[in-house]
């Protein structure tokens, strides 16, 4: 079909190459899983007796020799690397490292992260090498994209780094901590693959130069890959296990951070229930018609301070704006509201048909951490014909979008990384317009398929899950979905799985007759998806929510259990009871 044809090349290699390469994948996760309780299990009490008898040996005046030995150096950093999908490089790295001397599985977390900054910085200066090499203007644009995410990716893995920084003896690896840590690293894995995608747009007609020019950087980030999932997976599997089950780390007692009456850091700022004030006194207003303190939305996303700790507020009066708005990493702590979602509209139309890359077609971008939308239409009017057209991307970390629209075609709303949560939106698009690897909720929010182009298919989303520790996945819950203007004879689907972690459920949500029976289709069609995708329905109702004739896919499951279902909530997927209640947004944390 066509929109098969057309967005194939978005994030897809060679066919031959990527299943042969997801059958050797499976084989070492069916291998990891089969002893990975077991290891867990071992840590636990490794960790537990190393304490006991650095206590006795160090402070009772009387030692009493252990029944149990000690647990030496190497054999913890091999038991820590043992649980992640590349056990070789990440004991080979850790332990070149002198102080790797250890047995204390945070210590060892830390040096893994030592690793992966150094890994960075030895590559950092690459891409501009290659763009200077090269003289197709349409890799350059690529390249681009890998510099903008790799800057990204050093910021991510330094704020996990800061995390674990000890300072006045109450920080500590509680739920909350751990839930930062996996989703800045399961960010970093995201800029990667995003940067690999971007170069996989241009894939058709290849020079030599520019296929060499792919190969030489996709090569060089292979390590930083490998160590920032080491990194992630023994976030994953063994610090987050130690704090779940109790265990003091440096011999802290762990408090309990989980109340509902306690508050993050961030609320401190002073920003409390901003969605819910009338009367909002801006920082600057935006007016096409001079009557504000700029005409431009650029032109107020220039005033607002490099990394603010206060919050910072644009209002956006009722019009028309045309432009292409990127708030950048620097920008934190922004909220933009305006009059209404149907009345402030910010429009762009650029496309990856104009030989831009999918990641630098949207209309408005925001990376800065902490951003909030309301009442606001972002819209991309590319049109169906030039295929991939993003209106809004977001790669913001603790972000609310509320009463806002993005209206689009192919790859309209693009939640690319990190945590983010949707309520009272209206997303309208054709071919996967839903689609990015964040972990993100959309809640009451209405989901509306249109008519795509001629002998093209509609996919809600397509969810880019790459690493099984990523704690990613796209959660649709008390949502409408249902055709846009009433009108779409198209063949319309839930989604399509695009990476081999995918993850996509739909939850307690009114599905109207446009869905096809199937619910999901696909990838390359003919070919079963991965058993390690998760897809999942719970509780909806509506005439397009029949199970009978769903896909028999390994790793769909028609009816999630309670439990399974709980997992993908705001309280769980997003910890949304820590930093949501501050915004002020509506939300149900169940």
């Amino acid at each position: 079909m066509d929109c098969v044809k057309s967005t194939r090349r978005y994030g897809k290699v060679d066919e031959s190459q990527d299943l042969a390469l997801k059958k050797k994948k499976r084989k070492r996760l069916i291998s990891v899983a089969a002893i990975s309780v077991v290891i867990l299990i071992a840590i636990i009490i490794a960790s537990v007796v190393s304490v006991v008898i650095h206590n006795r040996k160090h402070h009772s005046p009387n030692p009493t020799p252990s029944l149990i030995p000690e647990l030496t150096p190497a054999a913890s950093l091999r038991t820590v690397c043992s649980v992640t999908h590349y056990p070789t490089s990440c004991f080979s790295s850790i332990s070149k490292i002198p102080s790797s001397n250890t047995t204390d599985p945070e210590i060892l977390f830390r040096l893994s992260l030592k690793v992966v900054v150094n890994e960075l910085a030895s590559i950092s200066d690459l891409p501009k090498k290659l763009s200077d090499s090269t003289n197709d203007q349409r890799i350059k644009s690529a390249i681009s994209v890998c510099v903008d995410l790799m800057e990204d990716a050093i910021d991510r893995v330094n704020d996990t780094v800061s995390a674990m920084e000890i300072g006045d003896g109450n920080k500590i690896l509680n739920a909350s901590k751990i839930d930062d840590l996996k989703t800045w690293l399961s960010a970093a894995l995201t800029d990667y693959e995003t940067c690999f995608d971007a170069l996989d747009e241009f894939s058709v007609n290849k020079t030599d130069s520019t296929t060499a020019t792919t190969i030489n950087l996709k090569s060089a980030m292979r390590n930083s890959i490998e160590f920032t999932s080491n990194s992630l997976a023994i976030v994953a599997k063994v610090l987050s296990m130690l704090s779940d089950f109790g265990i003091p780390i440096h011999r802290r007692r762990l408090l309990n951070s989980d109340s509902v009456n306690s508050d993050p850091d961030w609320v401190s700022l002073g920003v409390r229930r901003l969605l819910q004030v009338k009367n909002l006194t801006p920082n600057v207003t935006v007016a096409a018609d001079g009557s504000g303190d700029v005409k431009t939305v650029n032109e107020a996303v220039a005033r607002v301070p490099s990394k603010g700790k206060l919050r910072y507020v644009i209002y956006v009066k009722e019009g028309v704006y045309v432009e292409n708005v990127v708030m950048d990493k620097s920008k934190w702590n922004v909220m933009i509201y305006g009059d209404g979602k149907e009345k402030t509209i910010i429009s762009g139309n650029k496309s990856n048909a104009d030989g831009i890359p999918t990641f630098k077609t949207a209309t408005f971008a925001i990376q800065g951490q902490g951003f909030i939308m309301k009442d606001i239409g972002i819209i991309n009017t590319a049109g169906a014909a030039n295929h991939q057209a993003v209106a809004f991307r977001s790669g913001s970390d603790l972000s609310v979008y509320y009463q806002c629209s993005f209206d689009g075609y192919q790859n309209t709303l693009y939640p690319h990384s990190n945590r983010q949560f949707y309520r009272e939106c209206d997303i309208t698009g054709t071919v996967d317009f839903i689609f990015g690897n964040a972990a993100v909720v959309f809640q009451r929010c209405n989901i509306q398929p249109r008519q795509p182009l001629p002998n093209q298919v509609n996919t809600i989303t397509a969810q880019g899950k790459t690493d099984s520790n990523q704690n990613t996945g796209i959660s649709i819950q008390r949502c409408t979905i249902s055709a846009a203007n009433g009108n779409v004879t198209a063949p319309t689907y839930f989604g399509r799985p695009w990476k081999e972690f995918s993850t996509t459920v739909i939850m307690q949500s009114e599905v109207g007759s446009i869905v096809r029976a199937a619910g999901w289709l696909s990838w390359v069609l003919g070919t079963d998806p991965p058993s390690s995708i998760l897809y999942g329905e719970y509780k909806n109702s509506g005439s397009g929510s029949g199970l009978n004739q769903r896909i028999k896919w390994a790793g769909y499951k028609p009816i999630l259990s309670d439990a399974e279902a709980r997992r993908f909530t705001v309280a769980t997927f997003i910890r949304g009871g820590d930093w949501l209640p501050a915004t002020g947004v509506q939300y149900q944390p169940t």
